[in-house]
């Protein structure tokens, strides 16, 4: 396989617009052409225990940025299968086994395939108050002949870890899947963000379920691609909007506002990536506390922070700093706030002399700080197997190399990225779809 056929599969996995992704193919392109990495580039590693996520769970050893740790301590990942179904799988850090918990066709009652199968759970997966895992499902590609209307629409679902049962929730809005699902069970609500994939603009409607009954309340259409709806300590919603708003809704006095955000004081930058005329993939998640939201543009190389206790329609942002320092390129795709406050992000990085390879950044609001922990790499590589028995490469297993120093590294992005209550970290690569465990030193 090629640089350009991967480059094609990949759609960054995201099918970003054409301006964005004309910003991330060089740093893709260069990760697949890359040969050894200069010595450099060997003198700081994030050292991770690898485990190959259930073969038959994917199509294409993929995945997205559905990655969570319940309150059993149990670590939930969603999976892609183009054409056939999505799945839910648990692993178990005592055990380190995985299961799968639920089987996203099966639940719904349905045997569709090609572009009318939910193919992919997208969503990033979240945990209520009760330790339910609220998540999903979504569209994966049409093929040639298939056209967008042969999807039906996504069905947002919960899984109850104590029981195994799942509820499915009909599906709210027609030929659209499910991007993202926030529970505010104090409320017996949850926030909805969908998707219909169209470029260069797409429909994204942020709505309310009601979780006893089904219903859906339709908030407004938000045209925002990629959502991650977020709820602060005041129990309101927020999603992002195109053109750079951000949509808030207060279920105390039942209003929807668009807030202006400002960063520094000052409207975005254009070249922030928090404002675009087509939207931007936009990482999202809140402090423990919910009163800080933190912010990563798919593309940029910077973290933001915004304050969600203030009133108005004005939503205060700070610039934290750069993730990677220098004149570096950054692909970001997980993000996630651990439950001490620290920041979490994966990136692929790539500065003008080097690829700089997979990297796990953190930042510490108590010392205001980012830190570059180092290069990704595997310490366990038997973990599975990428060979045939012919000694070719195994299909949809190219994502790793050997460095020039033989240490075994993944290539191409972090998909999903979270921390566990324990301190270890938690995030996924693909080709093959695997997941990877590391234990910072305290």
């Amino acid at each position: 396989m090629n640089s350009h056929s991967i480059a094609r599969r990949l759609r960054c996995e995201y099918s970003v617009p054409r301006s964005a992704r004309n910003a991330v193919l060089p740093l893709l392109l260069a990760c697949v052409a890359a040969g050894p990495a200069s010595a450099h580039d060997s003198t700081k590693y994030v050292r991770t225990k690898a485990y190959a996520v259930p073969y038959e769970t994917t199509s294409e050893q993929s995945g997205y940025f559905s990655l969570v740790e319940g309150n059993d301590g149990k670590i939930y990942i969603g999976t892609a299968k183009y054409g056939s179904n999505a799945y839910l799988v648990a692993f178990d850090p005592q055990n380190e086994s995985m299961t799968v918990v639920v089987d996203a066709q099966k639940e719904i009652g349905t045997t569709a395939t090609g572009f009318a199968a939910q193919a992919k759970i997208h969503t990033r997966n979240n945990v209520g108050a009760s330790g339910k895992i609220y998540f999903g499902t979504k569209q994966g590609y049409p093929q040639e002949g298939e056209t967008r209307d042969a999807y039906l629409g996504g069905y947002p679902m919960v899984y109850d870890p104590r029981t195994g049962k799942t509820k499915v929730y009909p599906i709210p809005v027609e030929h659209q899947g499910i991007i993202s699902v926030a529970p505010d069970e104090s409320r017996g609500v949850a926030y909805i963000s969908t998707c219909d994939d169209n470029r260069p603009v797409e429909s994204t409607h942020f709505l309310i379920l009601n979780l006893a009954s089904g219903e859906y309340r339709d908030l407004m259409d938000c045209r925002h691609m990629y959502a991650f709806i977020v709820v602060d300590s005041r129990g309101r919603a927020y999603h992002p909007v195109l053109g750079g708003k951000i949509a808030r809704y207060d279920p105390s006095s039942d209003k929807l506002v668009q807030l202006t955000q400002k960063i520094d004081g000052k409207p975005p930058a254009g070249d922030s990536l928090l404002v675009h005329p087509q939207s931007h993939p936009l990482n999202w998640d809140i402090s423990p506390d919910k009163k800080t939201m933190y912010a990563v543009p798919m593309s940029g190389n910077d973290l933001y922070a915004y304050d969600l206790t203030t009133d108005g329609r004005e939503l205060p942002g700070r610039q934290i700093g750069p993730l990677l320092e220098g004149d570096a390129t950054t692909d970001c795709r997980a993000m996630c706030v651990s439950p001490n406050g620290t920041v979490w992000a994966g990136i692929a990085a790539k500065t003008p002399d080097r690829d700089a390879g997979l990297r796990i950044v953190s930042f510490s609001p108590k010392q205001d700080k980012l830190i570059d922990h180092g290069r990704v790499v595997i310490t366990n590589p038997d973990y599975t197997t990428f060979t045939g028995d012919d000694g070719k490469t195994l299909k949809w297993h190219h994502g790793v190399q050997r460095l020039a120093d033989g240490e075994l590294a993944p290539r191409y992005v972090i998909m999903a990225i979270c921390a566990a209550r324990d301190g270890t970290v938690y995030f996924t690569t693909l080709y093959p779809f695997t997941l990877h465990a590391w234990k910072p030193a305290s």
